[in-house]
């Protein structure tokens, strides 16, 4: 079939016709404008269309099968779009090509220039491509350039042990404590300038004394090395935060999204503590929410020896066992039904927020005192984790439980 010529055509319609016998391409052109002659009126008569240059060429393509005749149809048209859809009802009335029976539907009026537009469009990508293959590179190196020469100016040294630190760290109510110069640099990059590196595994004191003033989320690497500074860091400093990079990556080589990512998932420090088994070097000072140490024996008081005897144990112990090394947690209600599945580190927000009745909480985690105050505030009967941290105040109206009360060891 030879190629339409779209030099001023606007639509083209598609058609497709069948006919019950043998006929060809002429034959079909033939019925078009015979049947169609004075149908529309002079301004839409085919033949004087086509002499204007209004009607392109039609272009069919017929084949012949068990003595009937299919094909299509391509009408190209420089007429507006009313005319165009007028023209192509006129085409469906056709029943008749030579001495057969024929039949001719309209599948669509494509708009040319949309497929114009879709060229250029494509055309102008392979351009772009182009241009950012040849002449890009420059421009990012000298951007790079441009903008390491601000960081490496913004990054500072900072107190009596003259760390590397972006430049608003006084400014900042919070602080992020990470591990050496390129992270400093690396976190300057993406636009964090509240950040401070300990150079070393034995934390300085300039850290510990900020630590003291300023909310701190320490933001270590992914590898046996930052776990030992961030095991120095819990121990000496009020770390309130601990985000860590991925398992066996470092902060200096994360993406920006990694570490925003980590940043946002990023988990109370009291709960890493917990589960490290780690302790205060120095007497840490009490939380405001949390009663003087004249309340030790609480703290000493054993976890009340569970008594029930109607499945529940059994089937908190089936829970616990599935979420054992996921990190996760189950809401359930009065019938030990899971009303909803979360990550442990939302636990805490997910119970908060809950608008459903959550008689028992089952987590691959460390009971917290902020958790613990917030079931007793849903009236959560039951409080299952691995373990229970190092509680002040336990409300008499809940039960905790951990996995050596289920005898999971």
């Amino acid at each position: 079939m030879g190629k339409i010529d779209l030099g001023t055509t606007k639509y083209v319609i598609h058609a497709r016709i069948e006919t019950n016998g043998v006929v060809e391409k002429p034959d079909v052109v033939g019925a078009i404008f015979g049947q169609t002659e004075g149908l529309l009126g002079n301004d839409l008569d085919l033949r004087e269309l086509q002499k204007t240059g209004r009607i392109g060429r039609i272009e069919v393509e017929i084949e012949t099968k068990g003595g009937k005749s299919r094909g299509t149809v391509k009408v190209p048209s420089s007429l507006d779009k009313i005319e165009t859809a007028i023209l192509a009802a006129a085409l469906e009335t056709i029943d008749r090509v030579g001495p057969c029976e024929a039949k001719l539907v309209v599948d669509s009026i494509e708009d040319v220039r949309v497929s114009k537009r879709r060229q250029v469009i494509e055309r102008a990508k392979e351009i772009l491509t182009t241009m950012v293959e040849e002449i890009t590179p420059d421009s990012v190196e000298i951007t790079e350039e441009v903008k390491e020469a601000i960081r490496l100016r913004e990054i500072q040294e900072y107190g009596q042990d003259k760390l590397p630190a972006g430049p608003n760290i006084d400014e900042s109510d919070a602080i992020i404590v990470v591990e050496g110069r390129a992270d400093v640099l690396l976190l300057l990059k993406y636009g964090i300038k509240n950040a401070i590196a300990v150079e070393g595994t034995s934390v300085p004191k300039t850290i510990i004394d900020l630590s003291k003033k300023k909310t701190v989320t320490a933001f270590v690497d992914g590898d046996r090395g930052g776990e030992l500074i961030l095991r120095e860091l819990l121990q000496v400093a009020e770390v309130d935060f601990v985000a860590r990079a991925p398992d066996g990556k470092e902060v200096e080589d994360l993406t920006k999204k990694e570490i925003f990512k980590a940043l946002r998932n990023k988990v109370p420090a009291e709960q890493v503590m917990d589960y490290l088994s780690i302790k205060k070097k120095e007497e840490p000072k009490p939380f405001i929410t949390r009663k003087p140490q004249r309340q030790k024996k609480t703290e000493e008081k054993p976890t009340p020896k569970p008594v029930e005897k109607d499945g529940k144990l059994e089937t908190f112990k089936k829970f616990f066992t599935d979420l054992s090394g996921t990190l996760k947690a189950y809401l359930l209600d009065q019938d030990s039904n899971i009303i909803k599945e979360v990550a442990v580190r939302d636990l805490a927000m997910a119970l908060k927020n809950s608008k459903d009745v959550v008689s028992v909480v089952i987590f691959d985690g460390v009971i917290t005192q902020r958790l613990v105050e917030i079931a007793a505030e849903k009236e959560v009967e039951y409080l299952v984790g691995a373990k229970v941290g190092n509680l002040t105040k336990k409300p008499a109206n809940i039960r905790l439980l951990t996995a050596g009360d289920l005898g999971i060891a």
